[in-house]
Formats: structure tokens, C-alpha cells, sequence
């Protein structure tokens, strides 16, 4: 039985304290159920963008001159209450999204714990640093201090968006600086509910929401007044993103996707409690999450041990609507990445590659979503799409090694570095492996979002993108600094005779 929402879901923008309902929407389709309509965004116009940008720009200089403890206390009263709503808006992503509920509950959950370890930062936000005299050298004393800069634009997908905005929107507010969201076009419904209750509860234009077609969104990072991006999504829009940035040395954030590797090195624990966190890892969310384990390596000893533990899980996939009782994994999200799996899993069983499939596909008012069986593929080719690309599906390529130094070299073999893992008994193995993984987040024996820590800096390396969130440094992403030099005249004078 399902909890389908029978209400059509509307939302408008939240512009400078108000919310705004435009003539033209977004259509936001239902990914499991073909033809069906979740409900309709507001869809702003070029203008609309214009007037969020200004009415975040007039809200700044009030803003900015609170203390962090100030903001701290604002935001503490806007999030309260955030919770009274929740399953509504879980329901609402997950038909929205296409994930199974209990994800899209925790999706909402995460933005709140983020929100409150931010302003756990309170204190550390407008702390500075002296830098003394130094004897011999030029009298001066220095302090370094730290500023907002301005209105920043968060951009976030439509995977895990509501929990993304957690990463940076809380940071970036602590530390000064007013913002505009932009929920994903394709699923805006349930992000835009949340973040407009947090709005209405900040001064006006502190916190702003806008919707709509991307071709009308430009003005959220080409404008001269937006002085940061933070953009998560794909290596190829976070270029998209930073080409149009250059144009105004707008600073940017990118959080992009990644091919991520979990490491199982000959000593691995592989029992029940390590092989469903490595199940998670890569089928969570329709395998649709950046962070997602997308290769598996296994020394060869283990290899079998990994694939049963695997298959074993597998079997009991339940593929169906969201919101039903019993559904394991919902559909993917949209057509075309529904049909670029099915590609990468068709050239791998064209080169002969041992591809293994599970689940039943569902039927009825389900036939033609968005579903795809998830898979194995045992031993690939490493050039095949399936190992080389982020396949942001249900299938990921178990490779055996022979070697630690192996290992290494086929985890680092990538375009990508935003996490992996290792997996081992030994700690002193862990450490001397995950220090050599290239990339911005390594988990020990276990691996995926939900096993995030939240109070560290997290971010990519090479084409997963730039900068960090999360943490002091999130916060500091979101300042500049400003050094104030204060001359000792006289014992310059001093010096000079």
C-alpha cells in the first residue's frame, strides 16, 4: 500500500520575504509511474532571478553586521520546527525523486543535523589571529581577520538535495552572507517546501528560493552581485558552472560526481554487518548518489566471498513504487540516465564480461518507469564504460588484484577523486592505503553518505570538483580575509637611525 500524495503539490518562489507565484510552471514528473504528475514549480523568469539577486544584496549589510552568535541564535529559531512536517515532504520527494521512502526521510533529517552542527561553529566564525612583531623586521602587528562576501548562490540536485543544502547553506548564512537556492528543476517540489519555512522565519531576503528553467537562471551566477557559486552535480555541469563564473571572477564551490573505489585488501572482515554496508554503499538511491562506491576491488583470495555476500543481498531486491510497503529500490530518475545504464551494461556483455542481474523489473501502472534491474559485472575489461565511467545506476564491476601496490594503482586510475575505502583488520594497512588514495574522503571499512561525518571538511579531488564543505573550513569557504597592519611609528623611526 502506498501513501501517494492525491493533493497536487504546487510551490512558488520566496523572494525577499515573499512568496511569488509565476503564470508559466514546471511540470514535475513522476519517475515510476509513466505519465504521472508529482506537481507544478514556479517557473521564474530571467527578471524573477534579478529581484532574488537584489533582495538577498539589500538584506546583506544588516546581516553581516550580527556577530556569528547573533546569526547563530536566528537560525537556531528558523530551523526549529523543521521536523513537524517531515513525512509530508519525504513523501513528496520520493515521488518527486523516484527513491524508496525511508531514504527520502533521512534526505530531510540530514539538512537539520548539518544545520545544527554548523551553528556549533558559532564561536570559531569571527575568531581571528594576531601575527606579533618579529625582531629585525619591519614593527608592524597584524591581524587577520575574516569576512563575508556577499549574496552566494547554492545550486543542488536532484539526488539527496535537501541534505546536500545542509553541506553549505547553514555555513555559509553563519558566516554572514545572505543566499538563493535553486532546488533542481526536475525535483523542486519537497527542497523548496523546506527551505521556504527556514526563510520565513530570517529577515527578509536572508534566505531566498527560486525555481525554473535553467535557460533563465544565468543571472544567479553571471550576476556582478553574486560573489560565490556553490554548485553540486555533475563533472559536466560543474564546467558549465565555472565557465559562465569566469566571466565575472565568481568564485565557486564544485562538488561534482566521482568513480569511486572500495578497497578490500586480503585481511578484509567480510561479514554480514561489512557486506550490507558495502551493499548500501553502492545500491542506495538507485546507485544515484556521487559518493557511491562505483568500483569494487577485491584481492583475489576474497574475491568469490565479496560477490556471494553481494549476490546474496541482491536476490532479495524488491524493484517498485517508492512509497510502497516492501519496496528495496525505487527507479531512476530520469529516462536518458535509465538508458545510458542499459547501454554500459550492454557493452559489457558484448565484450563477454560475466554480467549478473537481479530483481524483477514491475508491472501494472509501474510498466515503463524508470526501473532498471541492478547488476554485477565479475572481472571486466578495465577500458569497458561500466569500470572507466560514473555509472549513477544500479551496477557497479568487482575487480580482483593481486597486490597492495596493484590495488592502489587501479583505484587511482581515474578521472575522478571525491572518496573511497579500505578494507581491512589492519589499522596500520588502512592508513599507509587510504594515504595514498586520491581522493578528498576515505572511509575504513565502510564507505557511502549515510556513513559521512558530518563535522569534517569534505570535497574532491581532480575533476570531482574544488573547495570543501562542511566543518570550519565550510564556513571559512564562505569568508574572506582581511589583514589590518598596525605600525609601530616609533620604533620604525628607531630602526631607521
Amino acid at each position: 500500500m502506498s501513501d501517494t500524495v492525491t493533493t497536487e503539490v504546487r510551490t512558488g518562489l520566496y523572494i525577499g520575504g515573499e512568496e511569488r507565484h509565476t503564470d508559466d510552471t514546471l511540470a514535475i514528473a513522476d519517475p515510476g509511474k509513466p505519465g504521472a504528475v508529482v506537481g507544478h514549480a514556479a517557473s521564474a523568469s530571467a527578471e524573477d532571478v534579478a529581484d532574488a539577486v537584489a533582495a538577498a544584496k539589500s538584506a546583506f549589510p544588516a546581516w553581516a553586521a550580527l556577530s556569528a552568535k547573533e546569526r547563530a541564535a536566528k537560525m537556531t529559531e528558523a530551523i526549529a520546527g523543521i521536523a513537524d512536517d517531515r513525512d509530508a515532504d519525504a513523501a513528496i520527494l520520493s515521488q518527486e525523486n523516484g527513491k524508496v521512502r525511508m531514504e527520502s526521510w533521512v534526505d530531510a533529517l540530514v539538512l537539520e543535523i548539518r544545520w545544527n552542527l554548523a551553528l556549533m561553529l558559532a564561536d570559531e566564525v569571527d575568531t581571528g589571529k594576531t601575527l606579533p612583531v618579529v625582531p629585525g623586521m619591519i614593527p608592524v602587528e597584524t591581524t587577520v581577520a575574516y569576512q563575508p562576501l556577499g549574496v552566494v548562490t547554492v545550486i543542488v540536485p536532484f539526488n539527496w538535495p535537501i541534505a546536500i543544502l545542509g553541506a553549505a547553506l547553514p555555513h555559509a548564512l553563519l558566516a554572514g552572507n545572505t543566499a538563493i537556492v535553486k532546488p533542481p528543476p526536475s525535483a523542486p517540489l519537497a527542497t523548496t517546501r523546506v527551505v521556504q519555512r527556514i526563510a520565513e522565519k530570517l529577515p527578509a531576503g536572508v534566505l531566498n528560493v527560486v525555481t525554473g528553467k535553467d535557460e533563465n537562471m544565468a543571472g544567479l551566477i553571471k550576476n556582478t552581485d553574486v560573489a560565490k557559486v556553490c554548485f553540486t552535480g555533475s563533472v559536466n555541469g560543474g564546467k558549465r558552472i565555472m565557465e559562465m563564473a569566469s566571466s565575472t571572477l565568481t568564485r565557486v564551490t564544485l562538488e561534482l560526481g566521482g568513480n569511486d573505489a572500495a578497497v578490500f585488501l586480503e585481511d578484509a572482515i567480510i561479514d554480514d554487518t561489512h557486506l550490507d554496508r558495502l551493499y548500501a554503499a553502492i545500491y542506495d538511491t538507485t546507485g544515484q548518489i556521487c559518493m557511491n562506491a562505483k568500483r569494487v576491488f577485491v584481492h583475489n583470495s576474497r574475491l568469490d566471498e565479496v560477490v556471494a555476500g553481494l549476490e546474496e543481498r541482491l536476490n532479495k531486491v524488491v524493484l517498485g513504487y517508492g512509497l510502497d510497503e516492501g519496496t528495496t529500490m525505487g527507479p531512476l530518475h530520469q529516462p536518458a540516465q535509465k538508458a545510458f545504464v542499459e547501454e554500459i551494461i550492454q557493452e559489457a556483455k558484448d565484450a563477454g564480461a560475466d554480467v549478473r542481474e537481479y530483481g524483477e523489473l514491475p508491472g501494472g501502472e509501474l510498466s515503463g518507469g524508470n526501473f532498471l534491474r541492478p547488476a554485477l559485472v565479475v572481472n571486466p575489461d578495465p577500458s569497458l564504460r561500466v569500470v572507466t565511467q560514473e555509472q549513477f545506476g544500479p551496477v557497479i564491476p568487482v575487480i580482483g588484484f593481486d597486490t597492495e601496490d596493484e590495488a592502489v594503482a587501479l583505484a587511482n586510475d581515474t578521472w575522478g577523486g571525491l572518496c573511497g575505502s579500505v578494507w581491512t583488520a589492519d589499522v596500520e594497512a588502512a592508513n599507509r592505503v587510504g594515504g595514498q588514495l586520491v581522493c578528498g574522503y576515505v572511509w575504513v571499512n565502510d564507505h557511502g553518505a549515510t556513513r559521512l561525518d558530518l563535522r569534517a571538511p569534505f570535497g574532491g579531488m581532480k575533476q570531482s570538483g574544488m573547495g570543501r564543505e562542511q566543518g570550519i573550513e565550510g564556513v571559512r569557504a564562505f569568508q574572506d580575509t582581511r589583514s589590518i597592519a598596525h605600525i609601530d611609528t616609533a620604533a620604525l623611526a628607531a630602526q631607521a637611525h
